[in-house]
């Protein structure tokens, strides 16, 4: 499996501490089936211990210390960036947190709070930039949660998005669940990641736990597609391979 989402580098934002729990939660998540992970530090105003120019060496660092404790993870050098700041970073700054370093996809950010209404106009001024957008945890945010077909707007502009596997585990009667299991059912979600930050972490699931479910879901076939070819297709700079039929339910996410 690919994970495009999580906080692997250590003592630069809210994940790992140290060197140490670095290593345990990359031996965590290399036990639970991933084999490529991309290591996204939030890059905002309250971390700013996150410094694009340095993401390369740290994460050369990393790697050369998983590979000495022989754990079997390969650490891909990208950021998980607050739209504000992708649209005001120079092109070196962007690049150098896009995936791979490649230039061409970027891990944005969904707030937390109610979204004002230029986010969309926000999300395409990033893809005028040459980027496309994969939109980190949208089933998260209360506005997509009262307004689904809001979401599914932002997806018909060509914006990918990632579906956290701990958010399909909650119940339905939370928002946060509910929205995200409407996405994999209708479809609609493209990529499953974990957004793990600690080893030891409860409130994040497994990204196995969350293939289960999305094959539960959608039918067999959509896991494998939201965690290894979608994802493969992010880190080449290639279009998405066509997914595997949903397996429908009878409810459809969004009126027509």
């Amino acid at each position: 499996m690919i994970d495009l989402h999580c906080h692997l580098l250590p003592g630069i934002d809210d994940g790992p501490a140290d060197e140490r729990e670095a290593l345990a939660l990359a031996a965590r998540i290399s036990a639970d089936g991933v084999r490529v992970a991309a290591a996204t530090p939030h890059l905002r105003p309250d971390h700013p211990g996150v410094v694009p120019g340095e993401l390369t060496e740290r994460t050369r660092v990393l790697q050369a210390r998983l590979d000495e404790q022989g754990i079997p993870l390969q650490i891909v050098t990208a950021g998980e960036a607050d739209p504000i700041w992708a649209i005001e970073a120079s092109d070196e700054k962007l690049r150098s947190v896009s995936y791979g370093q490649r230039g061409t996809d970027l891990l944005v950010e969904t707030p937390y709070e109610p979204l004002p209404t230029a986010f969309e106009e926000l999300l395409f001024r990033v893809s005028l930039r040459g980027y496309r957008v994969l939109l980190a945890h949208p089933e998260r945010n209360p506005t997509f949660q009262a307004d689904p077909e809001r979401l599914a707007a932002v997806a018909a502009r060509d914006v990918l998005l990632q579906v956290t596997a701990a958010s399909l585990l909650r119940p339905r009667r939370s928002g946060t669940g509910r929205l995200a299991r409407q996405l994999v059912e209708a479809g609609t979600a493209h990529v499953l990641s974990s957004d793990v930050h600690h080893p030891t972490s409860r409130e994040r699931a497994s990204l196995a736990a969350g293939c289960a479910m999305v094959d539960e879901l959608a039918g067999a076939g959509r896991a494998a597609w939201m965690t290894q070819g979608a994802p493969a297709a992010v880190l080449a700079s290639e279009p998405l391979p066509p997914p595997p039929p949903v397996k429908r339910r009878g409810r459809r996410l969004f009126r027509r």
